[in-house]
């Protein structure tokens, strides 16, 4: 990927304040908004931004009908190590924001979240999702693995065997479903979201700020403890950067086909 100016990266990540919270929108609706390194760094930096104002809550939503696909796959059939390794740790780095922000982070989920971006929605604090979207991961049938959320606080969220299965399986659970399962908050009407949202963000203003950052920061603890999980995950990706699954799993992404992987005699 040719080196992208930080005025792309702004226009890929919108920012905006609507009824006294800080909007962060993912722009890329040609890829179902997909992140790459350069837009973490953008996200990153306006979450930052954000917590140093009064701003009651951070949205994070993305363009016209989809939340997030995740890390950008484009180049995981011929990967770059360094881009994919800034990729890894950039989505880390952005999910330690979210946590560590002093206000609450809402995912205003309005439309499909899978693989990393179904990991944004579990690394927000709340989470609104729209009856059409869906959430789910892609990783183990794309060539990755989900070890930044999805195979450790989901299962805070929905139970271990739960999680594995959303993790090992890749199944879409729809948002009705994803609620009665603890891993929403809330499902409006597609139309209703940015209303709820708004809802949720003034019943939060009338809270106090400072004892809402403690009753946040204090919810970390499971966060916390999954931390060094998060490291050796990412270690391991790291590692199987170009591996023969890898490159297979992008390729039948990108070619819209099952992939054909190896059998584990051959890893």
């Amino acid at each position: 990927m040719a080196d992208r100016t930080d005025e792309q990266a702004r226009e890929d990540v919108r920012v905006y304040e609507r009824a006294g919270a800080t909007w962060i929108q993912i722009n890329r609706p040609d890829r179902k908004n997909a992140y790459d390194p350069e837009m973490c760094t953008a996200m990153v930096a306006a979450i930052k931004a954000a917590s140093a104002t009064d701003t009651t809550a951070i949205v994070i939503t993305g363009a016209e009908d989809s939340f997030c696909a995740g890390g950008f796959l484009g180049n995981l059939a011929d990967p770059d190590v360094h881009e994919l390794r800034s990729m890894f740790h950039g989505s880390l780095e952005l999910f330690e924001q979210i946590r560590t922000a002093p206000q609450p982070v809402i995912a205003a989920v309005n439309g499909v979240a899978a693989g990393g971006g179904n990991e944004l929605v579990v690394a927000c604090d709340l989470a609104i999702a729209v009856e059409s979207a869906w959430l789910g991961q892609t990783g183990v049938k794309v060539g990755s693995a989900p070890v930044l959320g999805g195979t450790n606080l989901l299962a805070i969220n929905i139970g271990e065997k739960r999680a594995k299965e959303v993790a090992f399986l890749c199944r879409r659970y729809p948002a009705r479903e994803a609620l009665e399962l603890g891993w929403l908050n809330e499902v409006v009407a597609d139309g209703e979201l940015e209303a709820a949202v708004d809802s949720m963000v003034a019943e939060l203003a009338r809270m106090s700020p400072r004892y809402l950052e403690i009753a946040k920061i204090s919810s970390n603890v499971w966060w916390n403890a999954t931390r060094d999980a998060y490291a050796s995950g990412l270690g391991m990706l790291v590692q199987a950067i170009g591996s023969k699954d890898m490159r297979e799993g992008a390729a039948a992404f990108m070619e819209k086909r099952r992939p054909d992987f190896t059998t584990r005699s051959d890893i």
